[in-house]
């Protein structure tokens, strides 16, 4: 997934549980496990639009500076945290891509996005046990996201060599998505390798 899509995904994330346009308004957030009522200012919903601007633009700087002014306004939402910890990251701040990334864990500890993305910085640090525990968290409660299910197939064949952790997350991959030519052609290769 590029990650102008993955921007797009926390924006649909964010702009449903912050669909408020006034500071007065309130609105119940459901995020598939439980409801919520939140009001968020909409000067705040107005930053972070701009911010997914300024991302999409690949305007880093520009980013960072308004989802860091959300951020000090609105806490209780891991959208601006996760776009933060992307920001930060393709910028090269790995310190401040992980604080970011991890507070939006803190607010929510199965959120897939954050979860994977945090999962691809610990892979890229090396720490791969704690990338296999961030993308584990995330399918405890979202066990059909793709993207954790191939990056934790991808960390278990290639870094891990657990194979047959990377069978199970294939094909489950796979039987998600059965048209996927590229994920056949992984599952075959593994499943060889494997017996």
């Amino acid at each position: 997934m590029n990650m102008y899509k993955l921007f797009f995904v926390v924006l649909i994330i964010f702009t449903l549980m912050s669909c408020v346009k006034n500071a007065s308004k309130s609105t119940i957030i459901e995020d598939g496990s439980k409801a919520v009522l939140i009001e968020i200012d909409s000067d705040v919903e107005d930053d972070f639009n701009q911010a997914l601007t300024h991302l999409k633009a690949e305007e880093y700087d520009e980013a960072i500076l308004l989802l860091e002014k959300v951020i000090a306004e609105e806490t209780r939402v891991p959208a601006p945290y996760i776009n933060l910890g992307m920001a930060y990251n393709i910028k090269g701040d790995s310190k401040n891509a992980e604080k970011h990334l991890l507070k939006a864990v803190d607010i929510e500890l199965t959120h897939p996005v954050a979860n994977n993305q945090l999962g691809l910085l610990y892979r890229k640090k090396g720490q791969f046990d704690d990338a296999r525990k961030a993308y584990t968290n995330a399918l405890t409660k979202h066990p059909d996201y793709l993207p954790v299910l191939k990056n934790l197939g991808i960390l278990c064949e290639i870094y891990m060599r657990d194979l047959a952790c990377a069978l199970k997350q294939y094909e489950h991959y796979l039987s998600l998505q059965p048209d996927d030519k590229t994920m056949k052609i992984w599952v075959a290769d593994l499943s060889r390798r494997v017996k």
